[in-house]
């Protein structure tokens, strides 16, 4: 009986510490406010539909804190926001497109967008979450 009671209390201790969602990430920066986020972008207009090649980007205004970037990986989507991560928002903290990376305009930091990083930065591009049905990319947080 006590062994069943022990085995019990050891098994929901392991479940309420899990992870309900295996796909959190992690945005704690504090340069970036936390906005809620959840647009759909079509790859059948014409001004996305380079987003169906791969390592292929767009940036889609009015979303998160200066935009979003999505990047096809060629295995899936990536959808970053826009602000510099490693500066305070400015004038100059929205990041430029450039192939494969995202250059800071503050800094002239090069963050590659497979990864979400650059060499010598504090913090990571901040991530979205994204899913597609057909040819629509949802992107949330």
């Amino acid at each position: 009986m006590k062994r069943s009671i022990f085995l019990i209390i050891v098994t929901a201790v392991f479940i309420i510490s899990c992870n309900k969602d295996e796909n959190t990430i992690n945005n704690n920066n504090p340069y970036l406010p936390n906005y809620p986020v959840n647009v759909q972008i079509n790859m059948s207009f014409p001004a996305y539909s380079n987003l169906q090649y791969p390592s292929n980007s767009a940036y889609v205004g009015g979303y998160g804190v200066r935009g979003i970037i999505i990047f096809n990986t060629g295995s899936g989507y990536y959808a970053f926001d826009a602000a510099c991560p490693n500066q305070a928002l400015s004038s100059c903290s929205t990041m430029t497109i450039d192939g494969i990376n995202a250059v800071c305009a503050c800094d002239e930091k090069e963050y590659n967008l497979f990864t979400g990083l650059a060499n010598g930065a504090q913090y990571p591009m901040k991530q979205y979450r994204t899913s597609v049905s057909g040819s629509v990319i949802n992107v949330y947080n």
